[in-house]
């Protein structure tokens, strides 16, 4: 820590510009979510060409057939993705939605188990927390599809700006 702290004004200027991204983000949803969405497709493209790269690295392997397919696959849902953001993340969106009811369920199930342990019910509320947000997203699709992956990417920004700025501050004081 010591180190750091004669860098904590570089920690709060990093944490001002998050909040400011996120700030953008939040007043534009719509925006913030067709940059998550091509964030994603990059990313599938990416990992397509690594895929299929690591394939023809390993061709003599009885397998390479299916990393070629998968390469392939994944390639064409990044271009998909990149050819119709709103599309793609309508499909996000729901994944998400699935995701969070299974998560909730499955950590409200994890803290009936642990119930002798002490604030066990901390993690059932957690649960059942992300559970309903689950749900909040699946009742709303598809029309939410257009705000929520934005609204997750400001929030997120935002959170991890303000934690950035109390780091800075926080270490100027030590």
């Amino acid at each position: 820590m010591g180190e750091l702290r004669h860098r904590w004004g570089w920690f709060v200027a990093f944490g001002l510009v998050l909040v400011l991204l996120g700030t953008v983000g939040l007043l534009n949803m719509l925006v913030a979510t067709v940059a998550s969405v091509y964030t994603v497709a990059i990313l599938m493209l990416i990992g397509a060409g690594t895929q299929i790269a690591h394939a023809f690295s390993v061709k003599s392997w009885s397998g390479f057939l299916l990393w070629v397919l998968g390469g392939v696959v994944y390639a064409i849902a990044g271009f998909a993705a990149l050819v119709n953001p709103l599309l793609a993340s309508a499909i996000l969106t729901l994944l998400l939605a699935a995701a969070l009811i299974v998560s909730g369920v499955v950590r409200a199930w994890v803290g009936f188990q642990a119930r002798p342990a002490p604030n066990w019910g901390w993690v059932v509320l957690s649960g059942a927390v992300t559970f309903l947000a689950g749900l909040v997203i699946a009742m709303g699709w598809p029309v939410n599809s257009l705000w929520v992956l934005g609204m997750f990417l400001a929030l997120d920004l935002l959170f991890q700006g303000w934690a950035m700025i109390a780091f800075g501050l926080a270490l100027k004081r030590r």
